[in-house]
């Protein structure tokens, strides 16, 4: 599935949680990060945003990259998060509750009708 089941802004406003989100079980490498978010329904990123949010993630310290060797073919690098990458996903997948939570309260206003 290379197409997102949502609008597009939404899944770019959240691939970074996303990204973190696949890497909970354990390391993965770029390919196999792409294919657990369109699992997902995220679609499939493209390298040129996938590869510039997983370079961010590991500059502010969220997930560690290493050079796995292949068995077959050339090494490859591997990501995986960091504590306070872990930190980072709980906190916000708090946020995200909270605000599909404020979204879903049948007590919020409505104007315009």
């Amino acid at each position: 599935m290379d197409e997102p089941k949502w609008p597009g802004p939404w899944v770019r406003a959240l691939l970074g949680t996303a990204i973190l989100a696949v890497l909970e079980p354990g390391p993965l490498h770029g390919y196999g990060i792409a294919v657990a978010l369109a699992e997902r329904g995220l679609g499939r990123p493209k390298g040129g945003s996938l590869y510039p949010l997983l370079g961010a993630l590991e500059g502010d310290g969220s997930v560690v990259a290493s050079w796995v060797q292949g068995e077959k073919g050339p090494g490859r690098k591997a990501y995986e998060l960091t504590d306070q990458g872990h930190d980072r996903l709980d906190e916000e997948r708090r946020s995200w509750g909270t605000l599909v939570a404020s979204l879903n309260d049948p007590r919020t206003e409505r104007t315009n009708r």
